[in-house]
């Protein structure tokens, strides 16, 4: 089996973030999303992994290189223009030969894996499976209507009425019957060629199309609340690690994870918490569920349940949640300000807040 990881999305709801960077490359507990996606294709033995990029190539090979240091090898395809999922399976082509293989969606986060599924495709094979994720609102989202011994009916984009609460979500198995169900059929109305529209085809046709339902925490890292709520989740299993330097005036308490060359002073850090390699955290209180990127500084503020990115600074903030600050971002007061902020900023970006 291989595996195609699509990587070309523009992330307009991440915006600012995505003005700089590649949406799939936001770090969840200071790990970026794609490398968590590949760690969960590398945990299913597949090794052979295509990269779909866009305009943001160079970043997203740069952040992951060859692959070599997740144990994968990984191959990078152009996408030009955003014009189907069941585009980027055309343009993989030769990559994928005829292999199975799995497609996931490089923005979706499923932290306990999908090892259960893989084993399921490969002891049955049908010519398709998805995975499918029990939702509230169903109108929000493709939908699988399912036969009596879970084969696929009919799939159904954003349904007013629907018949079903399975969403799809974007994780997708395939024989190479796809490839003749992807030249068949027709790009949508917005110009794309739907991966659902090649999978109604499957069925239509006849094929064993099968869902798999998904039972462990999943989110799709498309919004700024989504990625908090995602970070949350994810430190709630942090071990506590400390390499870095804590003085005798500081107290951490809880789950902390301090990088080397990071320095916490005259401060309190309560976690779940991670703080990234040469961060100095001083005269200030890191609350639970924060993760703080690599050589940042704190000083003078109270911070909790957010993100801040590589090289941002936060200074005589207090009260500052719930908030996401890009690379090299600059917080600072005009003068002592309010109780409680809600930041979103991009990388680069200075900031003054005030009462």
């Amino acid at each position: 089996m291989k595996a195609l990881v699509l990587s070309g999305g523009s992330g307009t709801r991440l915006r600012p973030f995505s003005y700089s960077m590649p949406k799939q490359l936001i770090p969840i507990a200071n790990t970026p999303v794609l490398e968590h996606v590949l760690k969960n294709i590398r945990d299913l033995g597949v090794t052979e992994i295509a990269v779909i990029v866009g305009n943001r190539a160079p970043e997203i090979s740069a952040a992951l290189g060859d692959g070599s240091r997740f144990g994968v090898r990984l191959t990078y395809i152009p996408q030009a223009e955003p014009l189907g999922l069941a585009h980027t399976v055309t343009l993989a082509r030769d990559f994928l030969g005829d292999e199975d293989f799995v497609m996931y969606l490089g923005d979706n986060m499923l932290p306990e894996g999908i090892v259960g599924i893989a084993e399921d495709f490969a002891a049955q094979r049908p010519a398709a499976q998805v995975v499918v994720y029990k939702v509230r609102d169903p109108r929000s989202f493709g939908v699988a209507e399912l036969g009596p011994n879970g084969e696929v009916q009919r799939l159904v984009e954003k349904p007013q009425q629907p018949r079903s609460d399975l969403a799809l979500i974007g994780v997708y198995f395939f024989t190479p019957a796809i490839h003749e169900a992807v030249a068949a059929i027709e790009p949508s109305a917005r110009g794309e060629l739907e991966i659902t529209d090649a999978i109604q085809w499957l069925v239509t046709a006849g094929a064993d199309v099968r869902a798999s339902q998904y039972d462990g925490y999943w989110k799709d890292t498309g919004n700024v609340e989504d990625v908090l709520a995602c970070n949350r989740h994810m430190l709630a299993d942090l071990r506590p690690a400390v390499e870095g330097e804590v003085d005798g005036a500081s107290v951490l308490t809880g789950a902390v994870v301090l990088g080397p060359g990071a320095r916490v002073v005259r401060s309190r850090i309560q976690g779940p918490v991670i703080i990234g390699a040469g961060t100095v955290v001083e005269d200030s209180t890191v609350g639970p569920n924060t993760a703080i990127g690599r050589d940042c500084l704190v000083t003078g503020s109270e911070l909790e349940d957010s993100i801040a990115l590589d090289g941002a600074s936060v200074a005589g903030v207090r009260g500052l949640r719930s908030s996401l600050l890009g690379r090299s971002a600059s917080v600072g007061t005009t003068d002592r300000g309010a109780d409680h902020y809600r930041l979103v900023i991009g990388d680069h970006t200075r900031v003054e807040v005030s009462a």
